[in-house]
């Protein structure tokens, strides 16, 4: 039942990144939502399905995408597993702890890939310090509200039950 909640929300944040992408600056998206479910989902559930996840999100992305494909699938499934290894290690519960991860996994990710697509010799980056530093800067803010709201739903629900039975 987890791994079909997690392509829902593979799907969605494809959805929605896919939608939004033209309303942001010139076309070009500066968040990755599907990084952020990716991290989300390595966070609550370990390095395997972090792995997975980002295996899965990064080659659908990759092909929806005009990119190589395969770079996205193993840059997000060693964010994944990565996220997932420092989630069990070290207590990550707290506002700041996740918002380094996001930051951290947002940094390792773009590193990944333009590392990749320079060693292939398929584009050059002169200088992505600014975009990188804005993506995951959006990146963590978007995880930070992600996860504040869906920590939240479950004590709705129970209130809301409560209020029923009475």
């Amino acid at each position: 039942m987890k791994a079909v909640g997690v392509f829902v929300a593979i799907a969605l944040a494809l959805a929605l990144q896919t939608t939004l992408a033209r309303f942001l600056v010139g076309g070009i998206a500066a968040l990755d939502l599907v990084l952020v479910v990716v991290v989300y989902v390595a966070l609550t559930t370990g390095p395997v399905s972090g792995m997975l996840a980002g295996s899965a999100a990064g080659i659908i992305q990759d092909a929806l995408s005009s990119g190589l494909i395969g770079v996205g699938g193993l840059a997000k499934s060693i964010v994944g597993f990565c996220a997932g290894v420092v989630g069990q290690q070290f207590i990550v519960t707290a506002a700041l702890p996740r918002f380094l991860m996001f930051l951290g996994a947002t940094a390792v990710h773009s590193g990944i890939s333009m590392g990749l697509y320079v060693l292939l010799g398929l584009r050059s980056f002169p200088s992505p310090w600014a975009a990188v530093v804005s993506q995951a800067l959006g990146n963590a803010a978007v995880g930070m509200i992600a996860f504040t709201i869906i920590e939240a739903v479950p004590g709705v629900i129970e209130r809301r039950r409560m209020r029923r039975r009475l």
